[in-house]
């Protein structure tokens, strides 16, 4: 068995990217059965019962990269920040786990290091080596909760980027599947794995929760997959191309601010920016685009978009000219030059769109 705390399935590098934080329900040498009855480990306390199957056959389906949690979610929950106070769980479902009750801020900080750190870096380090990649993370829930049967099949969680989440709604929905918004649980949870992944790198992302009764076996768990995966596909389809987008203020590890401040501090940095390029009115667009891949344009139509999304219309010229501080058309009277032979042809091989 390895030693590291996760498993990593290859894969394409680009589309979606497979994450299960709760795929096992075994544990580490060392840490026996945290004092529970062994039989509690069959159990959804453990892991997200069916899920992991699930996660390797639409890994193996889409030919796409997958990474899952090798331990139990007893020892360490890897959907959780951090400070979260649930990060370790000391009562779980009305069970008490012995080996978390008494646990200290040292061996708190070993877990987060041995087990919960890598596997974090793990999905750093792959979301570093795709192109624009599509975060599904899919989980499970229990048909009843508290003595109330739970009528969804499927629930599909999101935060404020609903790009893949509308759409996966919609397919579901149109498939026949009794399909839950942002139920049996709310997608919004501060430093979960897709907020950290997916919300504050800008990523298209979804997490998917499948009632554990009709995953329940390898069989059914493929099964269901099999299902699944063309309704997947389908809503990709209709997300449209993976872009960068982001939802919420950028943070800064270990800095604490709320929510307007940082927005008004990302507003300085954009102002600052749109000075400077003001200014340096001898950077050519050509340029920027074959260095960085945007330019004076994208960030006029970035701005157009946000705008549209509170309801603003602006037309296209409207937006780009905040940007140039003038009509574009005079801009580029006055600045723009005629494209070398050489920008040209970087500009052609990096294979960009432009207009």
């Amino acid at each position: 068995m390895s030693d590291l705390p996760f498993e990593r399935r290859h894969g394409a590098d680009a589309g979606p990217l497979f994450l299960c934080d709760h795929a096992s329900n075994a544990l580490p040498p060392g840490y026996g059965t945290l004092g529970l009855d062994a039989g509690l480990f069959a159990t959804h306390i453990a892991s997200d019962i069916g899920a992991g199957e699930v996660t390797r056959a639409l890994a193996e389906a889409f030919g796409a990269p997958a990474i899952l949690a090798r331990w139990s979610r007893l020892l360490v929950d890897l959907n959780r920040g951090e400070d979260d106070p649930t990060l370790v769980m000391k009562l779980s479902d009305g069970s008490l786990i012995p080996g978390n009750a008494r646990i200290d801020e040292a061996e708190t900080a070993r877990r987060i290091a041995a087990f919960h750190a890598p596997y974090h870096a793990a999905i750093a380090a792959q979301i570093d080596a795709m192109t624009v990649p599509v975060l599904v993370s899919v989980h499970s829930f229990t048909p009843v909760w508290k003595g109330w049967p739970r009528p969804w099949e499927i629930g599909v969680l999101w935060d404020r980027d609903g790009r893949l989440a509308r759409s996966l709604i919609a397919e579901c929905a149109r498939a026949g599947f009794a399909v839950g918004d942002n139920e049996p649980y709310d997608g919004e949870l501060e430093n979960d794995c897709l907020y950290r992944h997916g919300t504050m790198r800008g990523l298209p992302h979804v997490l998917i929760e499948i009632r554990q009764d009709l995953i329940a076996t390898p069989q059914a768990a493929r099964a269901f997959a099999a299902r699944l995966k063309p309704i997947l596909e389908r809503a990709l389809e209709a997300m449209g191309a993976p872009a960068l987008h982001f939802t919420r203020p950028l943070g800064l590890k270990g800095t604490k601010m709320d929510e307007k401040t940082r927005l008004e501090l990302e507003a300085a940095a954009f102002r600052r920016l749109v000075a400077h390029l003001r200014e340096r009115t001898d950077v050519q667009n050509i340029d920027m685009m074959n260095l960085a891949g945007f330019c004076r344009n994208c960030l006029g139509d970035w701005y157009r978009e946000a705008a549209a999304e509170k309801g603003i219309v602006l037309e296209k010229d409207e937006a780009r000219a905040i940007v140039y501080g003038m009509p574009p058309a005079e801009w580029k009277k006055r600045y723009q030059k005629d494209a070398s032979a050489e920008q040209q042809a970087a500009f052609a091989a990096s294979q960009k769109t432009h207009s």
